[in-house]
């Protein structure tokens, strides 16, 4: 049988079509809006290092370098009861390895390690802690700040003269100077069991808000008032005002002391801590953590959607009066002391071991990095400078 002819002008015009499609490089990705963030569930966009404005060699040998400075902490957690006395709550028999993520407007330019192990987050629940007292703030629980607590909070914790003019601003800015013992653990910090290495000298209490001292006994103070004003466990009010509104996992935890409750119009509530130094405390994976650090990027907004107002995340981040790189138990790079070669305005989460949420809002930055040594200083400064900078590349104005 004979085929049929085909005139060689259609056959030319044929394979010019074909080549032509073949030739065609794929279509970019689509832009993203400026205010990019991630949907519920695990997608979440990337862009590759040069598009989202980063040198990729310089930005590999940052990572590289992340990758090598784990934490010399033991994986077991034997070294806790040692360095902070004797524990009141759980711990993981294990934890993974150091890991992290970049994000640049939103998106994930950099992964490394295992991101999904539900870990102790440490003292950067301390941010979250402050977090659910900015929502109490916007929503109206709380009227001011600088009120004192025992206005509200009529439990007999506020009763003592030292107590009576805690406001929420000094335990927030740990400054309360808080006279009392919880859970077995005095304010004092005094006696090696209790304390392990982080045992203190004794030392005459100041009038609130006089004097700052980092201490997980008043912050545990703090967590019991905000459930008094909420007559909601914590971790409730967190999944339900910031953690589900931002799409976060069901994975995360905020793990009580054993037997940590009190009674609220009587029902028995948990109460949490603000932190993994005696157990329990926030347990979340890596990539929840970015979503957290995300939302303060985006100053309370999520996607169309108030979540915490821009004003709390202001005030949050803005310097208290007895300590310049301390706000709202957020830690500030306040004169670029903290992370020198990097923005003065960043700020960031911080937990014991290695367990950072920093943020860079003059470069649209998010770094979760975890398990690591140091404070992440050469990390973060190594992520900027790794970025391009060009002529038309100008920072983003950072709204104080």
């Amino acid at each position: 049988m004979r085929l049929p002819r085909v005139p060689l002008a259609v056959v030319a015009v044929a394979a010019l079509t074909f080549t032509a499609a073949i030739a065609q490089p794929p279509s970019p990705p689509p832009a993203l809006p400026a205010d990019y963030v991630p949907p519920s569930g695990n997608q979440w966009a990337r862009r590759d290092p040069t598009a989202a404005g980063f040198d990729p060699v310089k930005l590999e040998a940052a990572l590289e370098f992340a990758r090598t400075h784990e934490t010399q902490r033991p994986r077991d957690f034997s070294d806790q009861q040692r360095i902070f006395g004797t524990p009141l709550g759980p711990l993981p028999t294990s934890r993974g390895g150091t890991n992290g993520l970049v994000l640049r407007g939103g998106a994930i330019v950099a992964e490394f390690g295992d991101t999904t192990v539900v870990e102790p987050v440490y003292s950067a629940a301390k941010s979250m802690l402050s977090t659910v007292l900015g929502v109490a703030l916007d929503r109206g629980l709380i009227k001011d700040l600088d009120a004192r607590v025992g206005t509200l909070v009529d439990d007999g914790g506020y009763d003592l003269p030292q107590n009576r003019d805690v406001t929420w601003r000094h335990h927030a800015t740990q400054t309360s100077e808080w006279e009392g013992t919880l859970f077995g653990k005095p304010h004092t910090f005094l006696g090696e069991e209790a304390f392990g290495e982080g045992a203190r000298q004794p030392r005459a209490l100041q009038a609130p808000g006089a004097y700052y001292e980092y201490n997980d006994v008043r912050v545990n103070r703090l967590a019991i008032s905000l459930l008094r004003v909420w007559k909601r466990p914590v971790p409730e009010v967190f999944r339900d005002e910031v953690m589900a509104p931002i799409g976060a996992s069901q994975t995360w935890q905020w793990i009580p002391y054993r037997d940590a409750v009190v009674d609220v119009d009587g029902r028995l509530l948990p109460t949490v801590s603000g932190g993994t130094r005696w157990g329990g405390g926030v347990w979340m994976h890596s990539r929840d953590a970015a979503r957290f650090g995300l939302l303060f990027l985006r100053r309370g907004q999520w996607g169309g959607r108030t979540v915490i107002s821009p004003a709390w995340v202001r005030e949050a981040t803005t310097p208290s009066a007895r300590k310049d790189d301390y706000g709202l138990l957020w830690w500030l790079n306040t004169g670029q002391k903290l992370w020198p070669s990097t923005p003065a305005s960043s700020f960031a989460a911080i937990g014991f071991g290695g367990n950072t949420i920093w943020i860079d809002p003059e470069h649209d930055l998010v770094i979760v990095w975890r398990w690591h040594q140091g404070n992440g200083s050469e990390f973060f400064s190594r992520v900027v400078a790794a970025l391009k900078q060009t002529s038309q590349e100008v920072s983003r104005p950072v709204d104080r």
